[in-house]
């Protein structure tokens, strides 16, 4: 029997660094997608639309401009959400153990990034706390990285790239946001797997996962 949350193993295939057979990863989860999932398989084909054209190398390297080098965004989900505070490292103690006792390998990243979160999200036995992962970690941390990719933000960090770093990763019109398309993908699955209302209170998307995850894990109020 094929587990309930199996597809987000695809999905987080999608967003590990490009290899070879990328696309037929894509084609792999449309049966998943096609009959629950219609908005989200179509936005993973217009994905496919636009890397089809594409060498590995030229993916390898939209991936790093979208994700790493001149960054859109991140996809640790704990920095999205909470840059370098204290909370963060909080976070990463936390799925690391959820990690360790899924036994999911994360690799050479860290417990807080995408694909290992939806690997974990696949494979954690207890449901009210996959219920709290995505409610308050992984889909607020999904919509802040999808807003950095509207077109004027993105327009505002390559000038000050273009002025700090005097240079750009060039890249074709028209596929420079494709990764946009995965992580609406993923958020669509979420939303509709998890009945997510949007948005949450900002003070429970960033609070609310940190104690359901670990007992002893309290968001402790800053001293004045």
């Amino acid at each position: 029997m094929k587990p309930l949350y199996a597809h987000y193993l695809q999905l987080a295939d999608l967003l590990d660094y490009p290899q070879e057979g990328l696309g037929d990863r894509l084609r792999q989860i449309y049966p998943a997608l096609d009959a629950g999932y219609p908005e989200a398989a179509e936005g993973l084909k217009q994905f496919e639309r636009l890397i089809e054209p594409l060498s590995l190398p030229s993916l390898q390297e939209l991936y790093l401009r979208t994700f790493d080098v001149q960054a859109i965004t991140t996809l640790d989900v704990g920095y999205v959400l909470f840059g370098d505070d204290y909370k963060r490292g909080k976070l990463l103690v936390n799925l690391t153990r959820e990690h360790r006792q899924a036994g999911v390998d994360c690799g050479s990243e860290l417990a807080d990034h995408l694909p290992n979160v939806l690997r974990l999200i696949a494979t954690m036995q207890d449901q009210a706390c996959r219920a709290e992962l995505v409610k308050y970690i992984v889909a607020p941390a999904l919509r802040k990285m999808i807003l950095e990719f509207d077109p004027g933000r993105v327009d505002r960090k390559n000038q000050v790239y273009r002025k700090h770093h005097k240079t750009l990763l060039e890249a074709p019109p028209g596929y420079g946001i494709a990764y946009r398309w995965v992580l609406e993908a993923v958020y669509r699955v979420l939303k509709q797997d998890f009945n997510l209302e949007e948005p949450p209170p900002a003070s429970s998307a960033q609070q609310g996962f940190l104690p359901a995850i670990s007992g002893e894990m309290e968001i402790e109020p800053e001293s004045h």
